[in-house]
């Protein structure tokens, strides 16, 4: 971990914190919620030994990136032009790309919006939905299904507000523990008559997490507060609203999807179907592999670090031969860890 440098960037009007190692082919790591950076600890390390330049930056809203007060400022299109800020000033122009979580829907929405800048993109547990002129935004569809009590629908109350107020009596390390153990099979439901205090402590520490990682994540997150990342809730709508313009445009870099089978977006009603009967396919063209990871649930770059590594590294490699070799550039797809030859077959697995 000593190895990894910290910068700061001057980028899209705010200051954001860059960890960084390595030289060779640069990877993007974008991280989630509640999250840093450091989510991305073991995949930095792994792979810079690989021979890539691995980057992971504080999103806007977390750790050591500014954090704007309103949360209007932070729409994918915010987030989308700290990315591109960052990679001017570094002067990289396309960079492998791999998100997870809101990182993972920042990802999708830079490969929409910049494609010239994305050479290949690994995603991790959120699948791209394509913007329907039909449906109803984001938020409305999630309380639907789990009501008004679901987490993701709480923190849409404006803040700081009474969502702040419900973490800060709760300790910070086990607010993370907590989130780092749900987003499971069940949705994670918090009334609001008892709110965050009234779920108990984890009994155990998430998988792949030990206490240093909860106090690293913890002293940040009481340095800086949850209202930046809770701010990304609260401008989903009106992200949905924004992207208005780019309805049925699809996304044209090479991609490879990663979902644990016990993450709670895997059970969204439809979703399986979507990702494994076409749909998918539909919508992002180029998706070349799918994996599904067993007993995984939401948070697999961190539980199963390893596995995860290599198949960024492999995907990643395939395409920097197969650049080389385009016959070397064949569509598999793996379920599992059993793999089959063509995506439109997973769903007969």
């Amino acid at each position: 971990m000593d190895k990894i440098e910290h910068i700061t960037v001057a980028t899209n009007g705010i200051n954001m914190h860059v960890a960084s190692i390595g030289t060779g082919p640069v990877i993007l790591f974008l991280h989630g919620f509640p999250e840093l950076w450091y989510s991305w600890r073991h995949q930095l390390l792994h792979l810079s030994s690989l021979g890539y330049r691995c980057v992971a930056p504080d999103l806007r809203g977390y750790g050591d990136t500014d954090a704007p007060e309103s949360a209007s400022q932070y729409t994918g299109l915010h987030v989308v032009g700290d990315l591109i800020g960052l990679l001017d000033s570094f002067g990289i122009d396309q960079v492998f790309l791999v998100g997870h979580d809101w990182g993972a829907m920042i990802a999708w929405y830079l490969c929409l919006l910049r494609p010239d800048r994305v050479r290949a993109l690994v995603n991790l547990n959120v699948a791209f939905m394509a913007r329907d002129p039909k449906t109803i935004n984001p938020m409305e569809v999630l309380k639907s299904i789990y009501g008004e009590d679901y987490y993701a629908c709480r923190f849409q109350e404006p803040g700081p507000g009474e969502i702040e107020k419900d973490f800060a009596q709760v300790a910070t390390a086990k607010m993370l523990r907590i989130f780092f153990s749900s987003f499971g099979p069940k949705p994670l439901i918090v009334p609001k008559e008892t709110g965050f205090r009234g779920i108990p402590d984890p009994p155990c520490l998430p998988l792949g997490f030990s206490e240093e990682d909860i106090d690293f994540y913890a002293n940040k997150f009481n340095q800086k507060g949850f209202t930046g990342a809770l701010n990304y809730y609260r401008a989903i709508n009106q992200t949905w609203d924004l992207m208005a313009p780019w309805i049925g445009v699809k996304i044209q870099v090479p991609v490879k999807f990663i979902i644990g089978d016990q993450d709670i977006n895997y059970h969204l009603p439809g979703l399986k179907e979507y990702i494994l009967n076409g749909g998918f396919k539909k919508d992002v063209p180029r998706l070349e592999e799918v994996v599904v990871m067993g007993g995984v649930a939401h948070f697999p770059n961190q539980a199963r670090p390893a596995e995860v590594s290599e198949h960024i590294y492999s995907f990643f490699k395939k395409l920097q031969f197969s650049n080389n070799n385009p016959r070397a550039n064949s569509t598999t797809s793996s379920l599992n860890g059993n793999r089959v030859s063509d995506l439109a077959h997973l769903h007969a697995l």
